[in-house]
Protein backbone atom coordinates (compact mmCIF):
# COMPACT_ATOMS: atom_id res chain seq x y z
CA UNK A 1 0.00 0.00 0.00
CA UNK A 2 1.36 3.26 -0.83
CA UNK A 3 2.41 5.85 2.11
CA UNK A 4 0.62 9.02 2.05
CA UNK A 5 2.78 10.45 5.40
CA UNK A 6 6.78 9.42 6.68
CA UNK A 7 7.17 10.21 10.39
CA UNK A 8 10.66 11.20 11.14
CA UNK A 9 11.11 10.67 14.42
CA UNK A 10 11.99 9.25 17.48
CA UNK A 11 10.93 5.88 19.78
CA UNK A 12 11.35 5.66 23.52
CA UNK A 13 9.83 3.43 26.09
CA UNK A 14 8.02 5.76 28.81
CA UNK A 15 7.96 5.39 32.69
CA UNK A 16 4.84 6.88 33.60
CA UNK A 17 4.04 7.35 37.22
CA UNK A 18 1.01 9.14 37.85
CA UNK A 19 0.99 10.97 41.41
CA UNK A 20 -1.55 13.19 43.52
CA UNK A 21 0.16 16.32 41.74
CA UNK A 22 3.47 16.94 40.75
CA UNK A 23 6.35 17.36 42.87
CA UNK A 24 8.09 20.60 43.91
CA UNK A 25 11.84 20.47 43.90
CA UNK A 26 13.65 18.01 46.02
CA UNK A 27 10.15 16.60 46.98
CA UNK A 28 9.32 12.69 47.69
CA UNK A 29 5.89 12.04 46.65
CA UNK A 30 4.19 8.41 46.85
CA UNK A 31 2.79 7.77 43.56
CA UNK A 32 -0.57 6.23 42.54
CA UNK A 33 0.65 4.29 40.17
CA UNK A 34 3.17 2.95 37.10
CA UNK A 35 3.28 2.07 33.62
CA UNK A 36 5.80 0.86 30.67
CA UNK A 37 4.89 1.87 27.65
CA UNK A 38 5.74 2.95 23.89
CA UNK A 39 6.50 6.37 23.47
CA UNK A 40 8.41 9.35 22.00
CA UNK A 41 7.19 11.75 19.76
CA UNK A 42 8.03 9.87 16.24
CA UNK A 43 6.36 6.82 17.62
CA UNK A 44 2.82 8.88 19.46
CA UNK A 45 2.62 10.96 16.09
CA UNK A 46 2.98 7.35 14.03
CA UNK A 47 0.12 6.09 15.90
CA UNK A 48 -2.02 8.57 16.15
CA UNK A 49 -2.20 9.13 12.33
CA UNK A 50 -2.41 5.28 11.99
CA UNK A 51 -5.56 5.14 14.24
CA UNK A 52 -7.11 8.14 12.40
CA UNK A 53 -6.74 5.95 9.09
CA UNK A 54 -3.84 7.38 7.52
CA UNK A 55 -1.37 5.19 5.45
CA UNK A 56 1.84 6.35 7.60
CA UNK A 57 5.04 4.87 7.99
CA UNK A 58 8.06 5.75 10.52
CA UNK A 59 11.48 6.37 9.93
CA UNK A 60 13.90 5.71 13.23
CA UNK A 61 16.81 4.44 15.17
CA UNK A 62 15.65 2.07 17.37
CA UNK A 63 18.58 -0.07 19.42
CA UNK A 64 18.05 -3.98 20.52
CA UNK A 65 18.85 -3.54 23.82
CA UNK A 66 16.32 -2.81 26.64
CA UNK A 67 13.49 -4.70 24.96
CA UNK A 68 13.96 -2.22 21.42
CA UNK A 69 12.83 -4.90 19.28
CA UNK A 70 9.78 -5.50 21.15
CA UNK A 71 8.91 -1.60 20.71
CA UNK A 72 9.35 -1.89 16.96
CA UNK A 73 6.88 -4.81 17.01
CA UNK A 74 4.63 -2.56 18.83
CA UNK A 75 4.43 -0.22 16.01
CA UNK A 76 3.88 -2.61 13.26
CA UNK A 77 1.25 -3.95 14.82
CA UNK A 78 -0.91 -0.81 14.91
CA UNK A 79 -0.67 -0.28 11.23
CA UNK A 80 2.84 1.91 11.23
CA UNK A 81 4.82 0.34 8.46
CA UNK A 82 8.29 -0.19 10.05
CA UNK A 83 10.63 -0.50 7.29
CA UNK A 84 12.91 2.21 7.49
CA UNK A 85 12.92 1.49 11.22
CA UNK A 86 17.02 0.31 11.84
CA UNK A 87 17.70 -1.66 14.84
CA UNK A 88 21.40 -1.22 15.64
CA UNK A 89 21.97 -4.48 17.98
CA UNK A 90 24.56 -2.50 20.16
CA UNK A 91 22.50 0.32 21.19
CA UNK A 92 19.20 1.21 23.54
CA UNK A 93 16.69 2.94 22.83
CA UNK A 94 15.40 6.41 24.24
CA UNK A 95 13.60 6.68 27.82
CA UNK A 96 11.34 9.28 29.23
CA UNK A 97 10.90 9.19 32.31
CA UNK A 98 7.18 11.36 33.35
CA UNK A 99 5.28 12.24 36.18
CA UNK A 100 1.10 12.95 36.03
CA UNK A 101 -0.59 15.09 38.62
CA UNK A 102 -3.72 13.50 39.08
CA UNK A 103 -5.07 17.48 40.35
CA UNK A 104 -5.28 18.94 36.99
CA UNK A 105 -3.69 16.17 34.74
CA UNK A 106 0.00 18.32 33.93
CA UNK A 107 3.14 16.59 33.86
CA UNK A 108 6.87 16.44 34.11
CA UNK A 109 8.91 15.42 31.34
CA UNK A 110 13.03 14.02 31.19
CA UNK A 111 14.10 12.42 28.23
CA UNK A 112 17.41 10.47 27.27
CA UNK A 113 18.15 10.06 23.57
CA UNK A 114 19.47 6.96 23.54
CA UNK A 115 19.83 5.57 19.61
CA UNK A 116 17.13 8.18 18.85
CA UNK A 117 20.52 10.62 18.77
CA UNK A 118 22.45 8.57 16.85
CA UNK A 119 20.02 8.98 13.72
CA UNK A 120 22.60 9.42 10.87
CA UNK A 121 22.67 11.28 7.34
CA UNK A 122 23.13 7.86 5.45
CA UNK A 123 19.98 6.75 6.88
CA UNK A 124 17.79 10.09 5.66
CA UNK A 125 19.23 9.97 2.67
CA UNK A 126 17.95 6.46 2.03
CA UNK A 127 14.51 7.33 3.12
CA UNK A 128 11.82 6.42 0.51
CA UNK A 129 10.10 10.19 0.06
CA UNK A 130 8.99 10.05 -3.69
CA UNK A 131 5.25 9.73 -3.76
CA UNK A 132 4.72 10.89 -0.47
CA UNK A 133 2.63 13.81 1.00
CA UNK A 134 4.04 14.98 4.14
CA UNK A 135 6.70 14.47 5.78
CA UNK A 136 6.91 14.88 9.61
CA UNK A 137 9.67 15.67 12.17
CA UNK A 138 10.27 16.59 15.70
CA UNK A 139 13.37 18.07 17.87
CA UNK A 140 14.68 14.50 19.60
CA UNK A 141 16.82 13.58 16.71
CA UNK A 142 19.73 15.36 15.48
CA UNK A 143 18.69 18.27 13.80
CA UNK A 144 21.24 17.72 10.64
CA UNK A 145 19.58 14.95 9.94
CA UNK A 146 15.84 16.46 9.96
CA UNK A 147 17.22 19.32 7.65
CA UNK A 148 18.27 17.49 5.25
CA UNK A 149 15.52 14.97 4.99
CA UNK A 150 13.58 18.66 4.44
CA UNK A 151 15.74 19.76 1.92
CA UNK A 152 15.08 16.14 0.33
CA UNK A 153 11.76 16.07 0.31
CA UNK A 154 11.19 20.17 -0.49
CA UNK A 155 12.71 18.36 -3.81
CA UNK A 156 10.50 16.32 -4.37
CA UNK A 157 7.29 18.73 -3.91
CA UNK A 158 6.79 16.62 -0.40
CA UNK A 159 5.46 18.85 2.43
CA UNK A 160 7.12 19.30 5.54
CA UNK A 161 5.56 19.54 9.04
CA UNK A 162 8.12 20.31 11.64
CA UNK A 163 6.93 19.99 15.61
CA UNK A 164 9.44 21.97 17.46
CA UNK A 165 9.31 20.01 20.32
CA UNK A 166 11.21 20.15 22.59
CA UNK A 167 12.48 23.65 22.18
CA UNK A 168 16.41 23.26 20.80
CA UNK A 169 17.56 27.16 20.00
CA UNK A 170 19.84 26.01 16.73
CA UNK A 171 15.84 24.78 15.73
CA UNK A 172 15.28 28.14 13.81
CA UNK A 173 17.69 27.48 10.71
CA UNK A 174 14.67 24.89 10.15
CA UNK A 175 12.10 26.92 9.81
CA UNK A 176 12.05 28.38 5.91
CA UNK A 177 12.29 24.18 5.49
CA UNK A 178 8.97 24.18 6.72
CA UNK A 179 5.81 23.84 5.00
CA UNK A 180 4.16 23.79 8.14
CA UNK A 181 5.18 24.59 12.08
CA UNK A 182 3.49 23.30 14.76
CA UNK A 183 4.65 24.64 18.15
CA UNK A 184 2.75 25.15 21.57
CA UNK A 185 2.90 29.05 23.25
CA UNK A 186 6.08 28.36 25.25
CA UNK A 187 7.96 26.88 22.31
CA UNK A 188 6.74 29.58 19.92
CA UNK A 189 8.16 32.22 22.89
CA UNK A 190 11.65 30.85 22.46
CA UNK A 191 11.61 30.80 19.01
CA UNK A 192 10.74 34.54 18.92
CA UNK A 193 13.65 37.03 19.20
CA UNK A 194 11.31 38.85 21.72
CA UNK A 195 8.04 39.56 23.48
CA UNK A 196 4.58 38.89 21.78
CA UNK A 197 1.56 40.50 22.59
CA UNK A 198 -0.45 37.16 22.19
CA UNK A 199 -1.00 34.31 20.00
CA UNK A 200 -1.80 36.16 17.10
CA UNK A 201 1.25 37.83 17.33
CA UNK A 202 3.50 35.09 17.88
CA UNK A 203 1.72 33.01 14.70
CA UNK A 204 2.85 36.11 12.78
CA UNK A 205 6.29 36.35 14.05
CA UNK A 206 6.86 33.12 13.58
CA UNK A 207 6.12 33.08 9.75
CA UNK A 208 8.19 35.99 9.13
CA UNK A 209 11.42 33.33 10.05
CA UNK A 210 9.75 31.17 7.09
CA UNK A 211 7.67 28.57 7.41
CA UNK A 212 4.77 28.88 4.71
CA UNK A 213 2.20 28.36 7.79
CA UNK A 214 2.21 28.55 11.32
CA UNK A 215 -0.03 26.43 14.04
CA UNK A 216 0.02 27.99 17.57
CA UNK A 217 -1.10 24.97 20.55
CA UNK A 218 -3.24 27.17 23.28
CA UNK A 219 -4.34 24.18 25.29
CA UNK A 220 -7.31 24.60 26.17
CA UNK A 221 -7.74 27.74 24.73
CA UNK A 222 -7.68 25.93 21.38
CA UNK A 223 -5.09 27.24 18.55
CA UNK A 224 -4.29 29.41 15.97
CA UNK A 225 -3.38 28.92 12.25
CA UNK A 226 -1.57 31.35 10.17
CA UNK A 227 -0.33 31.65 6.54
CA UNK A 228 -0.67 33.63 4.05
CA UNK A 229 -4.33 33.69 3.41
CA UNK A 230 -4.81 35.15 6.98
CA UNK A 231 -5.04 34.05 10.85
CA UNK A 232 -7.94 31.73 11.78
CA UNK A 233 -8.71 29.91 15.32
CA UNK A 234 -10.06 27.03 16.29
CA UNK A 235 -11.63 26.27 19.81
CA UNK A 236 -10.82 23.45 21.95
CA UNK A 237 -12.99 20.39 22.55
CA UNK A 238 -15.13 20.51 25.65
CA UNK A 239 -13.99 17.94 27.73
CA UNK A 240 -12.71 17.23 31.62
CA UNK A 241 -8.81 16.52 31.15
CA UNK A 242 -7.55 13.97 33.18
CA UNK A 243 -4.30 13.51 31.60
CA UNK A 244 -2.40 15.58 28.48
CA UNK A 245 0.62 13.63 27.85
CA UNK A 246 0.96 13.17 23.94
CA UNK A 247 -2.31 15.57 23.83
CA UNK A 248 0.25 17.14 21.39
CA UNK A 249 1.50 14.61 18.92
CA UNK A 250 -2.38 13.21 18.89
CA UNK A 251 -3.10 17.08 17.56
CA UNK A 252 0.20 16.53 15.02
CA UNK A 253 -1.05 12.97 14.22
CA UNK A 254 -4.82 14.09 13.61
CA UNK A 255 -3.79 17.05 11.49
CA UNK A 256 -1.20 15.24 8.88
CA UNK A 257 -3.92 12.85 8.70
CA UNK A 258 -6.66 15.14 7.80
CA UNK A 259 -4.16 17.48 5.46
CA UNK A 260 -3.11 14.10 3.59
CA UNK A 261 -6.50 13.56 2.84
CA UNK A 262 -6.93 16.98 1.33
CA UNK A 263 -8.95 18.38 3.92
CA UNK A 264 -9.54 21.82 3.86
CA UNK A 265 -7.59 23.56 6.90
CA UNK A 266 -10.45 24.84 8.63
CA UNK A 267 -12.02 21.31 8.59
CA UNK A 268 -8.78 19.54 9.33
CA UNK A 269 -8.43 21.84 12.62
CA UNK A 270 -11.83 21.42 14.26
CA UNK A 271 -10.95 17.26 13.01
CA UNK A 272 -7.25 17.57 15.16
CA UNK A 273 -8.92 19.07 18.15
CA UNK A 274 -11.57 16.65 18.21
CA UNK A 275 -8.81 13.69 18.37
CA UNK A 276 -7.20 16.01 21.16
CA UNK A 277 -9.77 16.64 23.37
CA UNK A 278 -10.65 13.02 23.41
CA UNK A 279 -7.18 11.81 23.86
CA UNK A 280 -6.47 14.35 27.06
CA UNK A 281 -9.97 13.24 28.70
CA UNK A 282 -8.28 9.63 29.74
CA UNK A 283 -4.86 8.51 30.74
CA UNK A 284 -2.03 7.20 29.15
CA UNK A 285 -0.28 8.09 25.96
CA UNK A 286 -1.07 6.06 22.94
CA UNK A 287 -3.47 4.15 24.99
CA UNK A 288 -5.67 7.13 25.13
CA UNK A 289 -5.31 8.02 21.05
CA UNK A 290 -8.73 7.59 19.57
CA UNK A 291 -9.78 5.56 16.65
CA UNK A 292 -11.44 7.58 13.46
CA UNK A 293 -14.69 6.49 14.37
CA UNK A 294 -14.69 8.09 17.89
CA UNK A 295 -13.40 11.56 16.52
CA UNK A 296 -16.12 11.44 14.13
CA UNK A 297 -18.70 10.90 16.49
CA UNK A 298 -17.28 13.59 18.57
CA UNK A 299 -17.21 16.44 15.66
CA UNK A 300 -21.33 14.95 14.79
CA UNK A 301 -21.73 15.57 18.55
CA UNK A 302 -20.13 19.37 18.68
Amino acid sequence: MPTDVLVLGSVNRDLIVHAPRLPVPGETLRGQRFASSLGGKGANQAVAAARLGARVALAARVGQLEQGTALVAQLAGEGVDVRAVQQPADEAPGVALIVVGAADGENQIVTVAGSNGTLPLDQVESLPLAGLRWLVAQQELPLASIARAFERARALGVKTLLNAAPYRPESLGLLPLCDLLVVNQGEARSLLPGPVAGAEDAAHGLLALGPRAVLVSLGAEGLVWADADGVQRAAAARVVAVDTVGAGDTLVGALVTALAEGQPVAQALRFAQAAAGLAVSRTGVQDAMPRRAEVEAALACA
